[in-house]
């Protein structure tokens, strides 16, 4: 049968670059012209900005590399065995895969044949808006009904939603987070429980891949609705166990810049966990860690009324800014005046000073610095250098006053 487009559309500037026009000369054959699919069109559709890029083609991956290399164009088999070309345009990389459908599947990898029916490769992806084709000359390919949803703001499974859950355990959170960044009103219910159901799925799942995933969901604009229906299906507990403030994680958000960031989020979710032990299990980074435990840190001292000056002394911007949109989600007063966009103060005294104060080398030194800067701090740093010197004299016998250091 043959396919109509569901609709044509301007060709988007992406697709109609020289290097793309000759990739897809490159590749058309009788067999029928490649095809932009995914995300590309996705956004494209929505207006939104588009980042990778991905071709869909009925040619078979060893002809595909063939053709490339005779073009001239430079060619990776990234994924050879699953059918994935990666070919380099302007130091831009365009994913080009064989249509495939799946014939075995162990919820993690799968075992795929090559075909060449669009439709066999539409009801093998995961989500209805996942699973638009757009030929070079803007005819729009929806096998599925993604247009609708795209628009609707309704992430939808394709066809059998606990079938496709099955097929890929990771899908589930890849439902959530599509959800968080896309989706408009409530999630779609049949996907919904069909992810209630299929929770012991997630547990071969790589804690590597469930990161990203969360990640890209806490990374959402307002990612609310998808965390509460997350903890409502059980999802939720499965991979962030720690998860337990969703009021003050809602507050934040709704006061949260249009680019959030992650880790905050996470702070406000888990506000009793252990950094170091949570971004551990799930494999990730160590200056993660670091941020959450400054961000732990910040938000305790501003609980604990500390002054906006001793704050600034204490923490570089970032994790102040951060740490005051947490105390606000926690209802404590943050003054305006938070230094936010001025110099961090800096202690006018150093190590070379306590020395030259008679202060012995040593601990004592650290002691001494600790003590004066505790006093310094107590004060907002009203106390200038001189007089800070004449503190560190008090440790050392007083000889930066006899002898006029400064």
């Amino acid at each position: 049968m043959t396919e109509v487009p569901a609709t044509q559309i301007p060709v988007p500037g992406w697709l109609a670059t020289p290097a793309m026009r000759r990739l897809l000369e490159v590749l058309d054959s009788p067999l029928g012209a490649p095809r932009a699919v995914g995300g590309a069109v996705r956004d494209t559709l929505l207006g939104l900005p588009v980042g990778d890029l991905d071709l869909a083609t009925p040619l078979a991956p060893t002809v595909v590399l063939a053709r490339l290399r005779a073009a001239g164009i430079r060619a990776i088999p990234t994924g050879l065995a699953h059918g994935t070309i990666t070919a380099v345009l302007d130091h831009t990389p365009v994913e080009i895969t064989t249509l495939r459908r799946d014939v075995e599947t162990d919820g993690r990898h799968a075992v795929v044949a090559f075909t060449e029916d669009w439709r066999e490769d539409a009801r093998r992806r995961d989500l209805t808006m996942n699973a638009l084709y757009l030929e070079g000359t803007g005819a729009l390919y929806d096998p599925t009904g993604g247009l609708a949803d795209a628009l609707a703001g309704r992430v939808r499974f394709i066809g059998d939603a606990h079938q496709r859950l099955v097929e890929d355990g990771l899908r589930l959170l890849r439902f959530f987070r599509f959800h968080a960044r896309f989706g408009l009103g409530p999630p779609d219910p049949a996907g919904l429980a069909a992810c209630a159901d299929a929770v012991g799925l997630l547990a071969p799942v790589s804690q590597e891949r469930i990161w990203h995933e969360l990640t890209g969901l806490l990374s959402a604009r307002d990612p609310r609705s998808a965390i509460a229906a997350m903890a409502s299906v059980g999802v939720l507990a499965a991979v962030l166990p720690e998860a337990s403030d969703l009021a003050s994680f809602g507050r934040l958000v709704e006061r949260d810049p249009a680019a959030p960031e992650p880790i905050r989020r996470l702070a406000a979710l888990c506000p009793d966990a252990d950094p170091s032990a949570t971004i551990q299990r799930l494999r990730g980074a160590a200056d993660q860690a670091r941020l959450w435990r400054a961000l732990a840190q910040a938000r305790a001292a501003f609980a604990a009324g500390q002054s906006a000056f001793q704050l600034a002394a204490d923490y570089p911007p970032a994790v102040l800014h951060s740490a005051a949109a947490l105390a606000r989600a926690d209802a404590v007063a943050v003054s305006p005046d938070i230094w936010l966009d001025r110099p961090a103060p800096v202690f006018p005294v150093d190590g070379g000073d306590a020395l030259k104060a008679g202060v012995p080398a040593g601990p004592a030194v650290g002691a001494a610095l600790q003590s004066v800067r505790r006093w310094w701090l107590a004060a907002d740093g009203r106390a200038g250098r001189e007089e800070c010197l004449v503190r560190l004299a008090e440790f050392g016998g007083g000889r930066i006053a006899s002898k006029g250091v400064g």
